[in-house]
């Protein structure tokens, strides 16, 4: 494990109220001038950071102490509206956020008179329209378009730029719009020439750039990122995101470990549960050891989540639970191994995390030879019709995430319904492979992977549990078509670069064409 050992970073703002001492932190380094009183201003500023290192539970206690210190400081009201409200993952308690504005004042209009500037009345508006009336894409769009107005007024309110970048990435919600993250970037990148320390811009454009293709602009962010604020979990963790995309193990491995033990740390400084456990970073860490063949490893992690998933019983540490085990299996190929006998409670998880579960234990029979429970698997799997969400009257199927109940469930479970389209396909094809009818398993690989391209990149270990050109270009290579293996394989590395399996895949396939 990389140690950090790094000097404190000075917090500096810019504060109507007088003479306000610069308060030392290691979360980065911000001005972000208001009228709150000088006993509310550290409070204010670090829930500020905090935010922008999606510390969303440290951020909301920083601003109600702000609040306790000056209850009439409109913007620490907006700040913890904001802390419920977590664009790049999916999530909001719009009821919470709402109620945090209502106790500034009752309306709009009456907390606006309330700010000490005009630009405090203007971060104001903009989140009221974020909370305000309006479905989910509507109130994001409306919000982001807020802040750009904002931002193209004063270029100077580094604050409202990479506020702004973040709305853009949010403007996505759930999908890989290559033309916003661009959008993003170029946002965040004008932050970044102003002030190279911010700690949002870092953050923001780490996202913008978290692709094959664009990793290495990210690269610098990556490297400074957890350097600028260490003390923030999900900071540590970040640059991975970046290593993920170039396949830098050894980097990623100790980014994940580091963010591991600070979440670790901050839950037992703070009492909390099994939840706060830094579980994100955790799963990345163990596909990564897989990655580096650090399978011990990656089995002690395994355990561990399995442990804390049979303790706690939530749905965060069972969702986990799935993921890791189903790439355990495919990973390590351990067909056979302690992964297979683990049992996973699978109720109301995604429809992909749901499919990966299915598709690596039948995966893994096929493998042992056990033809029959993978044929039973695959009918389960393909009797949940997931593209109609008809929910069978018997068994675990994928349906339990399978039918959206609003226009924004339908766009974030799209992505999760396609994957588990593509393993469905994949466990069929290899099935049919293992039978002899190779022709058909062949061509239902293809189509695997045909769809699996349309689904664009996603950061991250593969939602795809077994990537289909890799598992094409493995049933090629066994058939002794050694050069369109070879071509397969190469196709899966440009989605996920320096990934084990198809490195392997293609060395030997390269072997076997006399290349």
């Amino acid at each position: 494990m990389r140690l950090l050992s790094l000097p404190f970073l000075a917090l500096s703002f810019l504060s109507l109220a007088p003479s306000t001492p610069a308060q030392v932190v290691d979360l980065g380094q911000i001005e972000f001038a208001n009228s709150g009183s000088e006993q509310a201003q550290e409070d204010f500023v670090r829930g500020v950071l905090l935010l922008h290192s999606f510390e969303y539970q440290d951020a909301r206690e920083a601003f109600q102490s702000a609040q306790a210190s000056d209850p009439e400081f409109a913007l620490a009201y907006w700040g913890e509206a904001l802390t419920h409200s977590h664009p790049l993952w999916n999530d909001e308690d719009l009821a919470a956020s709402r109620a945090a504005l209502a106790r500034l004042a009752a309306t709009p209009a009456e907390r606006r008179a309330k700010a000490g500037t005009k630009r405090e009345a203007r971060y104001l508006s903009a989140v009221e329209l974020l909370f305000g009336e309006g479905d989910r894409i509507e109130r994001h769009r409306a919000y982001s378009d807020a802040l750009a107005a904002m931002w193209s007024d004063d270029p100077t309110d580094l604050e409202a730029g990479a506020f702004y970048a973040l709305s853009i990435l949010g403007k996505s919600i759930g999908t890989r719009d290559e033309r916003l993250y661009m959008q993003a970037a170029a946002v965040g990148l004008e932050v970044y020439r102003k002030d190279p320390d911010h700690p949002g811009a870092l953050h923001y454009l780490i996202h913008s750039f978290d692709d094959p293709t664009h990793a290495p602009l990210g690269l610098p962010m990556a490297r400074a990122y957890d350097q600028v604020a260490p003390a923030a979990s999900h900071a540590l963790h970040m640059p991975s995101h970046i290593y993920f995309a170039l396949g830098l193990w050894e980097d990623s491995a100790a980014a994940n470990e580091n963010s591991v033990a600070a979440a670790d740390a901050r839950r037992l400084r703070k009492g909390l549960d099994l939840d706060a456990r830094g579980w994100h970073a955790f799963w990345w860490l163990h596909y990564t050891y897989l990655q580096q063949g650090r399978i011990a490893d990656a089995s002690r992690l395994l355990k561990e989540m399995y442990r804390d998933a049979e303790a706690a019983g939530t749905k965060r540490t069972r969702y986990h639970l799935a993921v890791m085990r189903a790439a355990h299996l495919v990973e390590a190929e351990a067909w056979d191994g302690p992964a297979a006998a683990l049992t996973v409670d699978l109720t109301d998880l995604s429809t992909s995390s749901v499919a990966a579960d299915h598709f690596a234990r039948g995966f893994a029979a096929l493998r042992r030879g056990e033809r029959t429970l993978a044929t039973t698997i695959l009918s389960t799997m393909r009797g949940a019709s997931v593209w109609e969400g008809v929910v069978p009257e018997e068994g675990a199927t994928l349906a339990t995430c399978c039918a959206p109940p609003s226009a924004v469930s339908e766009l974030l479970e799209g992505p999760g319904r396609m994957a588990a389209e593509i393993m469905a396909r994949e466990l069929e094809g290899a099935i049919r492979c293992a039978d002899g009818e190779l022709d058909e398993g062949l061509a239902l690989l293809r189509s695997a992977a045909e769809l699996e391209d349309r689904m664009g990149f996603d950061f991250g270990p593969p939602v795809v549990v077994k990537p289909a050109h890799e598992l094409l270009g493995e049933e090629l290579l066994a058939r002794g078509e050694a050069l369109e293996a070879a071509a397969e394989f190469q196709l899966s590395l440009d989605r996920a670069p320096q990934r084990a399996l198809s490195l392997r895949g293609l060395a030997h396939a390269l072997a076997a064409a006399g290349e």
